[in-house]
């Protein structure tokens, strides 16, 4: 899939991107297409040759309608947390690098659900965080609000997801006291 100057693109860990450019550079003894990607959140820049965007993840952002959807999504039940911290960490590392907003939004929903009945390693919090900043960016971005209002959203809609868990949160915590 091609990108064109000027498009908002998504870059998997990195968010929301816009396409500054596409350049050929040469590199040793080819000349390589790059796309010259600036990150929303940072102004950093990236060049990816343009070959492996789709290999790397990167793909256009969300439509309006799909804000609804992945709103809709995070409400959604999910199944239950891996108990198992190595293949649990595997797998929401392997959801966050595909680029897809919808696994992010997994990732995001298991971890937060996760804090209500545990602390949270080092890892699993910087993978929250980052799940969070994906989604919410991603949903900003294009529901055109503030990442404040999106976040509220975002949290109301974790909660409805909750709801068949509750029961594990409240064993949880009576153990725990």
């Amino acid at each position: 899939m091609g990108f064109r100057v000027g498009e908002k693109v998504s870059y998997p860990n990195h968010g929301v991107c816009f396409v500054e450019s596409i350049e050929q550079k040469q590199v040793g003894d080819a000349k390589v297409r790059l796309y010259s990607l600036r990150v929303a959140a940072n102004q950093s820049s990236i060049l990816v040759p343009t070959e492996n965007a789709d290999a790397i993840g990167i793909r256009k952002i969300i439509t309006s309608p799909q804000c609804h959807e992945v709103l809709r999504f995070i409400a959604k039940d999910f199944n239950e947390v891996e108990t198992d911290w190595k293949e649990r960490s595997r797998d929401f590392l392997g959801k966050l690098q595909t680029g897809c907003i919808f696994e992010a939004a997994d990732v995001l929903k298991q971890l937060t659900f996760l804090t209500k009945v545990k602390t949270l390693s080092f890892r699993e919090k910087a993978m929250l965080e980052k799940a969070k900043f994906l989604v919410v960016s991603e949903l900003a971005t294009v529901c055109r609000e503030s990442e404040s209002i999106v976040l509220e959203k975002v949290e109301k809609n974790l909660s409805r997801a909750f709801v068949k868990h509750g029961s594990a949160i409240e064993k949880s915590l009576a153990a725990n006291q």
